[in-house]
């Protein structure tokens, strides 16, 4: 297919022309990232999916129903274990893809691979909707799980490269912000999914279906709309009156060259920032898991002003406990998004390096501070390390895009950093089967609840070893990684870069004329952050019951 038969979705049809205001990049990344962040809130959905035929109460499978036969059963309903394999597979394939098709996103640009992503991630939704409908939760897995999970891939890599070349002078802030995005989708999403499921319910029907026809439509609009407001830079752009400071003190390790993404497999600084990541993660998402039964098992009754411990509170003060247990998860989730922000603008002026050091050292500490405080009794102290600790989860992964830009160039950053994502994937797996394990060997061996993580806190605080020492250890790439110049030019012909002069048209004119609006930039800004404000008072509103 030739160019002109792409369209608008070619990259050399996206690149921007002289006036284009590169804050309007941005908020397309955002659209695209505040959708599929939904990922995160999908488990709004498992309860109504587990009485979806049952209504009231769930119709329960016979005991030689087992996973592959509640597959295709359309007589009984599912168990949320099953429907929780879906979770579980949004991040299998999310690395996955992520890691195929980098390389495949480097060449054909941001644009093509985010409408992709909106067909996947917005369709898969829809082929969801059906799967309800017909009771088939194979079609709940093809549709959400393995098509929705590629869209996950592919949208959250597609605005990475890109930001990233629009922002040399404030690579991680670029970063951050997308991937911010991720972090706040299910803000947005699991409460608007709980208003939808309310208003589409019968007494027939638990409204899961209409609910999934609706968004899979609102997230495929708005993520075309985020792909159609992707531009990419000139070759050779960059911002006016910036100039690249010389290789020195905190910006020695950041290189002007750049390394082809076959050859990252083999390069061990890349291996230790893949175990940097992991590490990192690993411990965040096995304290993300268990917070809130962590919360309710260590302070019991005092949480409601009752001097009773978890096991000794009748069912009215369990369920008062959860609910303040739900306004501290409301609480994680926004240190956890504005965490995404904050870190990766301050690795800007501190370096990469140093960031991930304080991540490590400075968890450490806080996770090593959790038994005592629980102890203690003392939830302020409880509370306030819980919060820092997954502000740094998700500093983590808002950092290090631009970390590998430093130290791999940005020439094929995007495509690197899918590889690197199947370090989450593994990290999705290990933090909690370490937590969940020692959670339950430790309550095997009679250890009262309130007691059983402090075991787990020093196993976490052994992975920030870890990840520390591997961060230590990333010095400068060795100069025989690097592209040729040669090798460089034949990659940037690949990806169709072209320096401005052939983008003039036989007409004279450049293909990207006309100055960015300063209207146009405020609408696209209003059309992400009114919902992000929207969900933001929406998880005040559940914080509230935590105080």
């Amino acid at each position: 297919m030739s160019d002109d038969n792409l369209g608008v979705l070619a990259k050399e049809h996206i690149v921007a022309g002289p006036g284009f205001n590169r804050w309007l990049v941005p908020p397309a990344a955002l659209a695209i990232h505040l959708c599929i962040g939904m990922a995160y809130g999908f488990s709004v959905f498992w309860l109504p999916l587990s009485k979806a035929l049952g209504i009231k109460e769930a119709i329960k499978c016979g005991p030689d129903v087992g996973f592959f036969a509640q597959l295709f059963t359309t007589t009984c309903d599912w168990q949320i274990s099953t429907l929780g394999w879906m979770y579980t597979l949004f991040f299998v394939l999310l690395g996955t893809s992520a890691s195929i098709w980098g390389g495949w996103l480097e060449r054909v640009g941001p644009r093509k691979v985010g409408v992709i992503a909106a067909v996947c991630w917005g369709g898969g939704m829809l082929i969801s909707a059906l799967g309800v409908y017909l009771h088939q939760f194979w079609m709940m897995i093809l549709g959400s799980g393995v098509i929705g999970g590629v869209g996950l891939g592919l949208g959250y890599i597609s605005p990475v490269s890109t930001l990233i070349k629009w922002f040399p002078d404030h690579r991680g802030m670029a970063a951050g912000m997308a991937i911010m995005g991720f972090g706040g989708g299910a803000m947005i999403g699991s409460p608007l999914a709980a208003d939808l499921m309310k208003y589409f319910s019968t007494p027939t029907d638990v409204g899961v279906m209409q609910t999934l026809v609706v968004m899979g439509v609102i997230y495929f609009v708005f993520m075309m709309c985020g792909a159609f407001g992707y531009r990419i830079p000139e070759t050779g752009w960059k911002p006016a009156g910036w100039t690249p400071k010389p290789a020195q003190a905190n910006n020695a390790m950041i290189t002007k060259n750049h390394v082809h993404v076959s050859k990252v497999w083999g390069i061990p600084q890349f291996w230790l920032i893949w175990m940097v990541l992991t590490m990192n993660v690993s411990a965040g998402i096995g304290v993300i898991g268990m917070a809130s039964p962590m919360l309710q098992e260590i302070f019991g009754g005092s949480l409601i002003g009752v001097a009773k411990k978890f096991g000794e509170l009748d069912k009215a003060q369990l369920t008062a406990i959860a609910g303040v247990a739900a306004g501290f998860a409301a609480l994680l989730s926004l240190f956890n998004i504005g965490g995404r922000f904050f870190w990766a603008t301050i690795s800007d002026k501190l370096g990469r390096k140093l960031t991930y050091a304080i991540f490590f050292i400075l968890g450490g500490v806080l996770y090593f501070s959790i038994p005592g405080s629980a102890a203690a009794g003392n939830k302020l102290l409880f509370v306030g390390a819980v919060c820092i600790i997954l502000s740094m989860y998700g500093g983590a992964f808002a950092t290090v895009p631009a970390y590998l830009a430093d130290i791999f160039g940005t020439q094929m950053v995007g495509a690197i950093h899918g590889r690197l994502l199947t370090a989450w994937a593994t990290a999705g797996i290990l933090g909690p089967v370490v937590v969940n394990y020692m959670r339950d060997y430790q309550l095997g061996l009679g250890i009262p609840r309130e007691q059983v993580y402090n075991q787990t806190m020093y196993i976490l605080v052994a992975f920030l070893v870890v990840g520390l020492i591997c961060n230590l250890l990333v010095r400068p790439l060795n100069p025989k990684w690097f592209m040729t110049p040669e090798e460089l030019e034949t990659e940037k012909r690949l990806a169709h870069e072209k320096v401005k002069a052939s983008e003039i048209q036989a007409d004279g004119s450049h293909t990207n004329t006309a100055p960015s609006s300063p209207i146009v930039l405020l609408l696209a800004w209003a059309a992400v952050g009114i919902p992000l404000v929207w969900g933001v008072y929406r998880t005040l509103q559940t914080v509230a019951k935590f105080f």
